[in-house]
């Protein structure tokens, strides 16, 4: 899928991204979005970026983690979702310690050595070029600083890896069908077959030039956290 394309989708479906995430994961993406934040290694005081933000959520997490003191950055190239999350912040935290700008992660604007923590949920697997998503990480980061990588994976058990097919079939995809947004929804199954495999990701981190990486599993192996640390 294009850049174009992606950019597209994700201006569209923003309306309902919230909703359909929370319905369809049952609640739980927030623990595990709570729980890249804890593997970033954000404290009080940093100065932290969030990676293809989207709506909003992992941002305000860390803006949550660093407190008044830090700061936190939060881009993304759908200028519908930023939006939203524009929106929810200024009801959230009236003086907010949040930025949010319209950006590419393959050419992030920002300097070498920046920051202290970054995140990113749910665009790794959407990003054209994932060794140069990874390469810009690396290179905005401060030495010794630690990013999270929350994503969908293929499960390596067999039996889980039929189960997740069915809920995309039965479940996502007619729930997405209701909001008028089959095709935006129906783009997950596939983007997982191209997605690298947990060995890959980190083998990819290495060259991007991490020192670390560590691809921990989660929801029985159908969602996963990239930590890598430069």
């Amino acid at each position: 899928m294009t850049s174009d394309r992606v950019r597209t989708l994700f201006n569209r479906i923003a309306p309902v991204y919230d909703q359909l995430n929370t319905w369809l994961s049952l609640g739980q993406h927030r623990i595990w979005k709570q729980m890249a934040v804890k593997w970033s290694g954000a404290t009080a005081g940093d100065t932290c970026l969030d990676v293809c933000c989207g709506s909003g959520d992992l941002a305000l997490l860390l803006a949550q983690q660093v407190g008044a003191n830090g700061q936190v950055i939060g881009i993304d190239f759908a200028a519908e979702q930023l939006a939203i999350a524009q929106q929810r912040s200024q009801q959230r935290y009236p003086t907010p310690s949040i930025t949010w700008l319209e950006g590419d992660a393959l050419a992030l604007p920002f300097s070498d050595n920046e920051f202290d923590a970054a995140t990113m949920g749910y665009g790794l697997r959407n990003v054209t070029d994932i060794p140069r998503s990874l390469k810009e990480l690396y290179r905005v980061l401060k030495p010794h600083a630690k990013a999270a990588i929350l994503d969908f994976h293929r499960p390596s058990n067999a039996q889980m890896r039929t189960l997740q097919q069915w809920y995309l079939d039965a479940i996502v995809v007619p729930a997405a069908k209701q909001f008028g947004l089959t095709e935006e929804y129906a783009y997950i199954a596939p983007s997982l077959d191209r997605f690298p495999t947990r060995a890959e990701q980190v083998a990819l981190a290495h060259r991007a030039g991490f020192t670390r990486a560590t691809h921990y599993p989660i929801a029985s192996g159908t969602m996963g956290v990239l930590v890598v640390i430069k």
